[in-house]
């Protein structure tokens, strides 16, 4: 078990489906599932593949490279842990690896915080569809780490958007 923000992140040792993705994340690695028999990657984890429904897939390195499909600006925390951080911003982050693949709707995203690189919320001002975004790693117990975003310097990809504030 590891804590974050005064949660419980359960992971029991055997669990084949989640431990790999954070154990990868103590290593500095964004690691996910790749199916053997059409070679799509895909997140959550799973033990089918949601392309081809084939029930074989190896973890593999990706390069935590990515740009902001969508996001959302959290104003009430319902967690406790994350009252002191609102506004903060959630990224929905499409990883380079599957851009628009294997349709420009059925791409590969993840969904985390949107963070500075010091682990602090980025600030809403900053968050924009389109930024580009590199992967951090949050150290938690045991050798785990919590995979979550930071804007990197790369030229936006697409039309820059933000929510009208």
């Amino acid at each position: 078990m590891a804590d974050y923000r005064g949660m419980n992140l359960l992971l029991p040792e055997g669990d084949p489906e989640f431990r790999p993705y954070f154990e990868a994340a103590g290593q500095g690695r964004l690691a996910l599932r790749r199916c053997t028999a059409c070679g799509l990657l895909r997140y959550p984890p799973g033990w089918a593949c949601p392309w081809c429904s084939g029930l074989e897939s190896v973890w593999t390195s990706v390069s935590g490279r990515g740009t902001v499909y969508s996001y959302e600006i959290v104003t009430q925390a319902i967690q406790p842990g994350f009252r002191d951080w609102v506004p903060y911003p959630i990224a929905l982050v499409e990883l380079d690896e599957q851009h628009g693949v294997p349709t420009t709707d059925e791409a590969l995203r993840l969904i985390a915080n949107l963070v500075t690189p010091d682990f602090q919320p980025e600030s809403e001002g900053r968050v924009a569809i389109g930024r580009r975004v590199r992967a951090v790693f949050q150290p938690l117990e045991g050798g785990l780490a919590l995979p979550q975003f930071t804007l990197s310097e790369e030229p936006a990809r697409g039309q820059v958007w933000s929510f009208p504030g």
